[in-house]
Order: structure tokens, then sequence, then C-alpha cells
């Protein structure tokens, strides 16, 4: 491994402990430091991105608590949010949506959601963000008064993920299914991947890092359906 390579493996390791240390202060100014030299595109893919698919899966272990997961979010919504006003006037091209995101109605867990809203901001969607405990109807208005294509629903427990099924009756009901496409996601469709299917989800994605790919692909779906809202 060359001197670099080691370098960020310590600085990724780093950035973790503060992370674990609840120093979001610190966290942050370590990526700081390092996007000084090499510019926040790096820092977002060379450290970024490994610190975030650690939380993750230590996350999925039950290895984080619910502290350390939100302060991880925050330094990801802290750097990504540098990155978008120390671009160039254009980098990240135009706008694209807007797109809903938010939890199923009675799921209050809103990490995952955040960090998926803060990294479709980063790759250039306009974002509206419901909150939590969001009902199937709330999603559904709001996607067509706002023209949107893609809704995409968190869950992190079963009980709470098989509400998402009321956000695709809610669109087949209004005869949207095609036009506005379900995204589904949150930790329990990873430990049951066929929970996407019985929910009725048109996809899901395996991060939080992954979601502008599929929210980009379900958009593109949509415009395929043709028709207007």
């Amino acid at each position: 491994m060359t001197g670099e390579g080691t370098t960020l493996q310590k600085l990724v390791a780093e950035v973790l402990r503060r992370i674990n240390d609840a120093d979001r202060d610190g966290a942050s100014r370590l990526v700081d430091q390092w996007a000084a030299v090499h510019g926040y595109g790096d820092a977002i893919a060379e450290i970024l991105e490994p610190v975030l698919r650690t939380v993750g899966d230590r996350w999925e272990r039950e290895a984080i608590s619910l502290a350390q997961g939100f302060v991880a979010g925050k330094v990801a919504e802290d750097i990504l949010n540098k990155a978008l006003a120390a671009a160039p006037k254009g980098v990240f091209g135009e706008v694209k949506g807007p797109v809903v995101i938010g939890n199923i109605e009675d799921d209050y867990h809103s990490l995952g959601r955040g960090m998926v809203g803060t990294f479709l901001r980063a790759a250039g969607w306009a974002v509206i963000d419901m909150g939590n405990d969001v009902s199937p109807a709330e999603f559904v208005d709001r996607a067509v008064e706002t023209g949107a294509r893609v809704i995409g629903v968190s869950a992190m427990m079963f009980v709470t993920a098989r509400g998402i099924r009321g956000v695709r009756d809610e669109l087949d009901r209004r005869g949207l299914s095609g036009r506005i496409m379900l995204a589904v996601g949150g930790a329990v469709f990873k430990v049951r991947p066929e929970l996407v299917a019985e929910v009725g989800g048109d996809g899901t994605a395996g991060s939080a890092m992954d979601a502008p790919v599929l929210f980009k692909s379900l958009w593109e779906r949509s415009l395929d359906a043709g028709g207007e809202q």
C-alpha cells in the first residue's frame, strides 16, 4: 500500500473514532483539512464514503448507538453542504426533480432518510422532505401537488414497513402507478429484501449513497411511462 493509502486509512479511522466520541466538529474538521488540499470531491470519495459504509455496517449489526449514527449523518450533511457551496456554478448540472421523501406513518427513525436526502441534494435533486410519520395519502398528495415523479418512503422496522403498502394502494387507486414511482428503503429491507415486492416498491438502494442512482432510474422509468400527472 502506498504512503497516501496508509494516510487515508488512518484518516478514515480517526474520523470514525471522533464520530464514536460524538465529536461532530472534530470529524468534520478532519475531512475539511483533506478537502483543502485535495478538494471536496476527493474528500467525499476517499473519506466520507468509506466512513459512511462502515457506519452503515455497524448500524445493521446494532454496533453503533443512535447518537453515534446521528452524528455520522450530521457530519455527512456538513461535508456535502460545503461541497455544494464550494462547487462552481453548474458543476452539479441543472436541478432535477422534485422528489418526495419521508418516513411512513408510525416510523420515527429519521437518520437513514436524512442521509438519503443529503446525498440526493448533493446529486442535484430538489428534495421535499416530509419528515416522520407520514400517511400514504399525504405522500401522494404532495407528489401530485409538486409534480414529483418519485416518492421515497423509509421505514426501519418490519411492523412499520408493511404500512408502505398503503402508498402503493393509494397510487393504484388514483391511477398514478407507473407515472409516480415508489422507492423504498430502511434497515429492514436489507435483511428482508423480499419486502420490497410485498409492499409494492419499484426499487430500493443498498445505501444512502446509492439513492441518487436509484432515483434517476425511477425518474426515467416514469418518463418512459409517459403522460402527465
